[in-house]
């Protein structure tokens, strides 16, 4: 038994036909009649009563209509749920975020205009440092990842750049830094200073940004001490323990204890954003929301340069 057998059992059963029934096939009606017969041969029972002028379900035909039916609905559902799926419209999506990246102006569009585009799609979030994210994508615990560190020079994986944010000195408002917030500061103004820095095995992609800069400009500030998540040494400034260098978009944090200062432009290069995969990935629902970042990305860089 095909399911090309039930597909014509209903048409007859609802036509009360052949004739109707091939006609909605688009079969001849004798190779229709066989297929009915055939059908009828394997069940063991007759399913119509057929008289000269109309063809009628028997108790046996009533019966089998419903199984039929319902077959025939699993069956295209199945089809249906697989074709989504493969074409990356359903399914489920593990994203990871570093703490600042999912502070980053475009995190929260990155998941409204997913789920609004893949409404049938289920999407888990995470949160975590960089090389733990880095870990859970080569592990395939965590399927992209937004990161602030190119994760192609990671082993099995691949990355894409999206934005471009500022970077600013975070500094508590009882410092005397805090003066004059509009204004930049300047390299040479955080040498041996009080400072709350980031270690290399959390945050690789800031550390080693600052690191390379602060060393070509010939500073060297105290180091007061080291934190694993950026939030953590923003809490820090908030108490008044020191500095902190931070993208722009930490700035929404402690904003009653913390003063968010900019440097001079060009002092240091602005902080990348990038969307993390495994090379080999072949989720179409990786692939859909990659495209999608990127798309909101260029807009919003589109929007920026037009000064919308």
């Amino acid at each position: 038994m095909e399911l090309r057998h039930l597909r014509y059992f209903v048409a007859v059963a609802e036509e009360g036909s052949f004739n109707r029934a091939a006609e909605r096939l688009h079969i001849q009606q004798p190779p229709l009649g066989q297929q009915i017969r055939d059908l009828e041969y394997e069940l063991g029972v007759p399913l119509f009563d057929r008289s000269p002028r109309k063809v009628a379900l028997n108790s046996s035909g009533e019966l089998f209509l419903e199984e039929a039916r319902d077959i025939l609905r699993r069956a295209q559902l199945a089809v249906d749920n697989v074709r989504r799926f493969s074409q990356g419209e359903s399914g489920r999506l593990s994203v990871g975020f570093t703490s600042s990246a999912s502070l980053h102006v475009l995190a929260p569009q990155f998941l409204q205009q997913f789920r609004r585009a893949f409404p049938l799609a289920e999407i888990a979030v995470e949160e975590s440092e960089t090389y733990e994210l880095i870990l859970a994508l080569q592990q395939q615990r965590v399927d992209v990842a937004l990161l602030h560190i190119d994760a192609k020079r990671f082993p099995e994986l691949t990355a894409r750049a999206l934005s471009e944010e500022d970077m600013l000195v975070a500094v508590p408002r009882s410092h005397p830094y805090a003066q004059a917030e509009d204004e930049p500061l300047t390299l040479g103004m955080l040498h041996d200073v009080d400072m709350v820095v980031y270690r290399r095995t959390d945050g690789p992609g800031i550390f080693e940004r600052l690191t390379e800069t602060f060393r070509t400009a010939g500073v060297t500030p105290r180091i007061v001490d080291e934190v694993s998540r950026i939030i953590a040494a923003i809490n820090l400034v908030a108490g008044g323990r020191g500095l902190t260098v931070v993208p722009a978009s930490m700035r929404v944090l402690h904003r009653e204890s913390v003063v968010y200062r900019p440097l001079l432009p060009g002092e240091l290069p602005p902080l990348p954003l990038y969307v993390a995969h495994r090379a080999d990935a072949r989720l179409a629902l990786i692939r859909n929301f990659v495209d999608l970042t990127e798309k909101i990305a260029s807009r919003s860089k589109e929007h920026s340069a037009t000064g919308g």
